[in-house]
Formats: structure tokens, sequence, C-alpha cells
């Protein structure tokens, strides 16, 4: 028979995954079902990015590369950091992976013992934990609230860290709730962990470019220098180049640390796939000229989608300064008996109800570690948030 190893007994399965597979399945059976659960854009990816790697099969790119990335790719990755960022990095400190969930458990993989702790502010991106869980470390939540914008505070921050902490886990624009932190926010973020050399900081900087109005967006090396040394900087090609399935996520961070995350996929994933590697390398050095009209397209849904949730009884959204999710705050309807009869008595109660009853299918607040609350990915068409915006305000309505 078989049996599960204790790591793994650890975690659960990713929630928004299961979201979005349920209301697969769902419409496979005939349900007129609108998912809003996963995080994808519904851009295709550019034709320039497209036409180099079929460029690249022409031409047999099609061979195993170095484990961690291509020599042209990690240099369009540094050619990057110092263009956007005002960071200076060398090859020879960049890891391209398989997408950027194995940035994240590379890493912990490769610095983590058994009792370490690892920062994570919530609501949090919900394989943050599992990831740190699977590596041996143990998980620390520092619960935000909407009144703060859903972002660190400084002295959450120095409260939660203790002699075992070895990393904080920053992620701005951040997924679920959109917020990103200012230079102003994080400077103070950064003053805390001056005082605390032993605390590394890995900052998931992957919806830098989506950002709405006037924000300027910063990242924490680029705030403080003084934490050069203990920054992993990841990014990668998903959101902003609409490359979801080609899968490349990048970091740079100090050399110790590349060269033990390489020798982590030396023994697991090898290398990245090679023709997304040289697709990869011309969204970063091509052109940039869809990003901000294509952010321009998510703000006007992020105001669709704000503005017809606020119209939803009991419900409040507050308005996010970037990525494509909405985290909108359902306590005003808990307590309240759905169309099946059943109580909703939690936000998970709410989502199973909602799509039971409107076919609209979100995640739970409890996923990301901050309840009542859910998320919405308003990586869709207008026409598309607007029936499913009106569904969860009929369903809100009639809720006894």
């Amino acid at each position: 028979m078989f049996t599960e190893s204790a790591a793994l007994r650890r975690v659960k399965p990713s929630a928004t995954l299961a979201a979005d597979a349920k209301a697969r399945d769902l419409k496979a059976a005939g349900r007129d079902v609108i998912s809003l659960a996963a995080g994808e854009p519904d851009f295709d990816t550019p034709e320039n990015i497209k036409e180099a790697a079929i460029r690249a099969i022409r031409e047999g790119k099609t061979k195993y590369t170095n484990v961690d990335g291509i020599p042209e790719l990690k240099e369009a990755v540094c050619a990057k950091f110092k263009r956007e960022n005002g960071l200076s990095y060398k090859p020879s400190q960049v890891n391209v992976s398989p997408g950027g969930k194995p940035v994240i458990y590379n890493a912990m993989v490769a610095s983590l013992n058994p009792g370490d702790e690892v920062v994570i502010p919530a609501p949090y991106w919900v394989s943050y934990p599992d990831m740190v869980l699977l590596a041996g470390g143990e998980p620390v939540p520092v619960l935000t609230t909407a009144a703060d914008g859903f972002k660190l505070r400084p002295e959450a921050l120095e409260a939660a860290i203790t002699p075992r902490t070895r990393w904080l886990i920053l992620n701005s624009p951040s997924n679920p709730s959109g917020a990103a932190y200012t230079k102003a926010e994080l400077r103070a973020v950064a003053d805390v962990l001056l005082r605390h050399p032993q605390v590394w900081v890995l900052t998931d900087d992957m919806y830098e470019h989506l950002i709405f109005g006037d924000f300027e967006y910063w990242t924490i090396a680029q705030v403080e220098p003084a934490l050069y040394e203990r920054t992993l900087t990841m990014n990668g090609v998903s959101k902003a180049y609409a490359m979801t399935g080609w899968r490349i996520g990048y970091a740079a961070g100090p050399e110790p640390l590349i060269g033990a995350m390489r020798k982590v996929m030396s023994q697991s994933t090898s290398n990245p796939a090679s023709i997304s590697q040289w697709a990869a390398v011309e969204a970063l050095n091509g052109t940039q000229d869809f990003i901000k009209p294509n952010a321009k397209l998510f703000e006007g849904r992020r105001d669709l989608v704000v503005s017809m949730l606020n119209q939803a009884p009991g419900i409040a959204c507050p308005t996010p300064e970037g990525a494509f999710y909405v985290y909108p705050s359902c306590e005003g309807l808990l307590g309240r008996t759905g169309p099946s009869g059943k109580r909703i008595e939690t936000d998970a109660d709410f989502c199973s109800e909602l799509l039971e009853a409107e076919g609209v299918a979100v995640v739970h607040g409890s996923a990301f570690g901050l309840s009542p609350f859910f998320r919405i990915s308003y990586a869709t068409a207008n026409s598309v948030l607007e029936d499913a915006c009106q569904r969860i305000q009929r369903f809100c309505a009639g809720l006894r």
C-alpha cells in the first residue's frame, strides 16, 4: 500500500488550482460557470517572442542547456535588473528555473534546516507556506489588515523575528491582494531587517509591471543597498509577457545561494526548456511597448470590478495598486443563509455557495491565510467580469 511521506503530509494541494479545476469540471458537465480563480493573463504571448521560439527550434536549439540557464538569458536578466531596477548583477549571480515557483522552492531547499522559520505576511500566495514546509522549515504568518492596505507593518515584522528566523518572503504587488509597497514602506521594512542580520529576504516581484496610475515601483535591494548581499530578487516572464505556459522564472542574489540552488536543480528538474529560454531572451531584450498598454487594460478591469463589487450588499472591496487581483471582504454576509439553506459561517462557505448558486468560481481567503475575504482574478474580458459581478450582486442580495 502506498503511503505518503511525512514531508508531503505536512502540506495541502494548491487551493487556487483546486478551485479552477472544479470550475473546469462543472463546465465539462454542462454548467454555466465563470472561473475567476486562476491567475493567468488572457492576452496571447507577443508575436516577437513566439517567433524567437520558432527560430530557436529551426536552428536546432533543442538540447540540454546549463542547469540554471543559458548564458544569453542570464545576460538578459542582468540587463533587465540594471535597466529597470538599478541593480548590478553578474551572470554567476543569476538563476533561471522552470517557473517562478521552482525559484522559491529551490531557495528554500538550499537554505533551510529543520525548525528554521520563514516570515510570510498574510494574505500570502497559497504556495509560500507549503514550500517552506516541504523544505523542512516553519512558516510564520504575520497578519495584515485591510486598513493597512494588506501590507506588513514594521512593528509586526519586528515582533515575528526570532533567532530561528531565516527568511522574509515579500511579494509586491501581492497575490492575492494586489497591494504594492511604496519606497517609504519598503524603507521601514528594511530598517527592521538591518537590525537582524540573520534574516534574508526573498522578494517576489512577479507582478512588477502590473502597477496602476502613478504608482512608482521599487524593490527592496534597490531601496536599501545594505540588504543586497542577503536578498534574492525574483521575477519571471509569466505575467507581464503573457508566458505562463512557457515556465520561466529567474532570480539574482549572492553567488553562494545561487550555487546552492543550482545544486538542487542538478538533482531535480535540471534545466528549463531550451526553447522557452530563447523565447525569454527575446521577451527581456526585445520591445517592451506592449507592457504599459496591457497594464492600462488591467487597470480598467480593476476599476470595473472594484466598483461593481462595492455595489454588492455585504461586500467591501479595497482598490489595489497592482497585479490583477482584488481581495474583498465578505464579513458582512457571515451568518446569512444561502439558496441551499446552508448558513454561511466562513469565506469558504461563501465561495462554495456562490459557485453552486451562480456558477462563479473564486478562491476563499482562508487559503491565503486571512479571513473572511475571497480572491478574484480579473484577468479576463470586461464582458465576462460584468456578468460575474452581476451574478455576485444577485447572490448577495438574495441571501437571507
